[in-house]
């Protein structure tokens, strides 16, 4: 019998890393959840990642500390206010998102915090190379965006590269690989995956700007996830504050 292969899984609680969590154990893997407390200040979200992690049956779930208030330059991490109501002109999903289509980057928003995904997927790695995975999953998305410059096809097709050279793993031959299954996804296809393979989105959370255990209703995140379950044909579990004017 061929032994199970395993894998690396970022989940930060919110709709899409949970519909990844779900693809990777559907194609085989062996997930290891890894979450962050980075000094977020919808940390809530970490929350959420524990019980998707109980619902999908994960070998385990570990969150790492890494206080990312020290850098700053995010309203997510620091002082300000979280847009609301399309203030900031742009939707985003809550695992960060990418260029336009035409290949113009869109202005980079407030809620992007200074290489997020490039420290997560680095850590990802290293906790790939202990417990013996070469896959790595992460839920960024090229429909769905805000112009994270590290969300970008390109930046995970480099960091891909970067990862084989910078670790003895890559060095010893090994060869690890970074999968983006929602990269060519909308949120109305990715609910419905998700839906197909039994995620409980009632579970999950996707809001930056929380109020208490409600999800504000009014934020960009917040925006584009509920129509994401409109278009999608697919009942909204999310209970919000308010809901948001904007179409």
């Amino acid at each position: 019998m061929s032994e199970v292969r395993k894998a690396v899984v970022l989940l930060s609680g919110g709709l899409d890393s949970a519909t990844v969590l779900a693809m990777a154990r559907a194609a085989g893997f062996a997930c290891h959840a890894l979450s962050f407390d980075y000094g977020q200040r919808h940390r809530v979200e970490l929350a959420a990642a524990e019980r998707v992690a109980r619902q999908l049956g994960v070998v385990e779930h570990r969150v790492v500390g890494v206080d990312l208030r020290a850098i700053g330059g995010s309203v997510l991490t620091g002082a300000g206010e979280v847009p609301k109501g399309g203030d900031e002109g742009t939707p985003h999903s809550e695992s960060g998102g990418t260029q336009e289509r035409g290949g113009t980057q869109n202005q980079i928003p407030v809620t992007y915090v200074p290489a997020r995904t490039l420290i997560f997927l680095s850590l990802a790695a290293g906790l790939a190379e202990v417990v013996g995975a070469t896959d790595l999953f992460v839920g960024v998305n090229a429909v769905d965006y805000s112009g994270y410059p590290d969300c970008r096809p390109e930046f995970i097709r480099s960091f891909e590269q970067t990862v084989n050279l910078a670790t003895k793993a890559g060095v010893e031959g090994q060869r690890f690989r970074v999968h983006t299954p929602l990269i060519a996804m909308s949120k109305a296809e990715i609910i419905r995956e998700g839906t197909r393979l039994g995620v409980d989105y009632g579970l999950t959370t996707s809001c930056y700007d929380p109020v208490g255990d409600l999800a504000c209703g009014r934020c960009e995140s917040c925006t584009l996830r509920r129509r994401g379950f409109e278009q999608a044909g697919v009942a909204d579990p999310t209970r919000y504050a308010a809901i948001s004017r904007r179409p």
